[in-house]
């Protein structure tokens, strides 16, 4: 995917986006840090192509998105696999049918119908949650899980979607440390096996720089920094966060006697 000069302005003038250039090349796994309000999201939804770049150019997976029909742009979504902070999971919908809904959009409408009613791949979807340790929630119902567990069908469901491109807006912000970290490494090892290009968003630096090879750093709606994780300095942290998100990139200390085992959360 390429941007070349472009820029974001809400309805209200508030400009999210500036002159941004970046090229993300196939297979690559990158992670986007800053401090809230940089343009983080507001720069995936433009890779979602949920919203339309007010200056410059856009180039994602082989094509010019906004110069598509709107069938065509449609279908070329159906290649994305979205992960949310907040998956947005019908309260009384049964985790299995979460997990299969990854590929409605690539099934035909028959199929998708029936798959609703009558879930038609559970050795998939259990295969996808027990990679994340939630196999045994197959039949529960989404309100009777944990903003973690939610999370984690969440990454299943876009994992089952077998996305050419995940974008993941903070997809463990409602984990604990340890729960966080594995998560992202499943994501992680899972999108390099299928050589998917993964874009995810991540409060926690200490995460994005132990998980991700490559680091994007945005403020004000710039890119600040763009470089390997294993470059990164503490003092570009401390220009990014302005001195004030310090936890964000904290090490993680178990407390005595705390079990490293990833817990149900």
């Amino acid at each position: 995917m390429s941007l070349s000069g472009v820029s974001y302005r809400h309805a209200n003038g508030h400009v999210a986006l500036r002159n941004v250039d970046l090229q993300i090349a196939k297979g690559e796994r990158v992670a986007l840090i800053g401090p809230s309000g940089a343009g983080k999201t507001t720069l995936l939804r433009l890779l979602a192509t949920h919203l339309q770049p007010s200056t410059g150019a856009f180039e994602l997976l082989g094509c010019q998105p906004w110069a598509l029909s709107v069938g065509a742009r449609q279908k070329l979504r159906s290649r994305i696999g979205l992960i949310h902070q907040a998956p947005p999971l019908p309260a009384r919908q049964r985790v299995i049918t979460a997990v299969l809904a990854g590929r409605l959009g690539q099934w035909s409408l028959g199929h998708s119908l029936l798959s609703l009613i009558h879930p038609l791949d559970k050795q998939g979807a259990t295969e996808m949650l027990g990679k994340l340790d939630l196999a045994d929630k197959l039949y529960e119902r989404c309100d009777q899980l944990s903003g973690g567990q939610l999370q984690r069908v969440g990454i299943a469901r876009a994992l089952y979607q077998n996305p050419t491109l995940m974008l993941a807006d903070e997809p463990v912000s409602a984990m604990d440390p340890v729960l966080a970290a594995y998560s992202l490494s499943v994501l992680s090892r899972e999108a390099a096996n299928s050589q998917a290009t993964l874009v995810a968003s991540l409060h926690s630096v200490k995460l994005a720089l132990e998980h991700f090879p490559r680091v994007i750093a945005v403020r004000d709606g710039q890119i600040l920094f763009d470089k390997a994780s294993s470059t990164v300095t503490s003092n570009e942290l401390d220009t990014l966060y302005a001195n004030d998100q310090l936890d964000a990139f904290a090490p993680f200390e178990p407390t005595p006697g705390q079990s490293l085992h990833i817990p149900r959360c």
